[in-house]
Parts: C-alpha cells; structure tokens; sequence
C-alpha cells in the first residue's frame, strides 16, 4: 500500500498538474468531501470536473510541491502553480498571460484513501495577473464597508 506522501504526489503531479483525473477514481474514498470553495459539487466527480476546466483555460497548467508535511492522518503541502490563460476562464476570455500563484492543499486520508480536501489558491494573485481584479477606488469601498 502507498504511503499518504506518495498518493499526495501522485494527486498533484498526475491529477492536477498533468489533468489525469482518473487517479481520484484510484485514490478516492466514495466518501471523500471537497472542502475547496467552488463551482462544482463537493465530491470527486465535481474535482475531475474542477481540474478539466482549469487545463481547459491554462491548458499547460501545473503545481510544483515546494513543501510538504505529514501530520497524523493529513498531508499539508506548499506548492506553486503556472499557467497561461489560452481559453475562455469564467468570464474573462483569453488573454494569453502567464501566472504563478501560491497553492496550499490538505488532504486527509483514511487507510490509503483521499477522505477530504482542503485547497487554498491565491486567487487574488491570478486575478491580478491576469488583469481581472478590481479597480482600486472599488477595493477601498468593498474595504470601507467590511469595516464598520
């Protein structure tokens, strides 16, 4: 049976970096829960479509593990993610520019199966990358009201 540390670099680097989403058949509890805020369902069928839908917009996507850390029954990992946006991402059509954003994932695992995932993408650093964040002056209102 693989360790927790080998199904984690076996998720990233074939899953999400090369778009072989059939691991999360392989590697998935029936059970598991996505955590990671989104469109999709919270289930493994909702993270293959997740995954499709980012090597549709950033067809050379990839996460590099730069750190990793076991801790009982989860597996944290620091990782950074590439791309270049060739198509259509939500509503902003391509723009050809490239990005690099930090990405944390958890991922717990129950004998030798993904039970529950966390990730945490820096997307404010994709959207100001890709040129979709906001204006300053509407940052500053959205800043005002949070603080009252």
């Amino acid at each position: 049976m693989k360790t927790n540390e080998e199904i984690f670099k076996i998720l990233i680097e074939e899953g999400f970096s090369k778009g072989d989403v059939s691991v999360f058949d392989t590697y998935s509890s029936p059970n598991f829960v996505e955590h990671q805020y989104g469109f999709f369902p919270p289930n493994v069928e909702g993270v293959k479509k997740a995954i499709n839908s980012l090597h549709y917009s950033f067809p050379d996507f990839s996460l590099a593990i730069d750190d990793m850390i076991l801790n009982g029954s989860k597996v944290w990992g620091r990782m950074t993610g590439r791309g270049t946006h060739k198509n259509k991402f939500g509503p902003l059509f391509p723009t050809g520019k490239t990005f690099e954003i930090t990405v944390i994932d958890i991922m717990r695992f129950e004998t030798g199966k993904l039970i529950e995932h966390w990730g945490v993408p820096d997307r404010l650093a994709l959207m100001e990358q890709l040129g979709m964040k906001p204006p300053p002056k509407l940052i500053m209102k959205i800043m005002s009201l949070l603080h009252r």
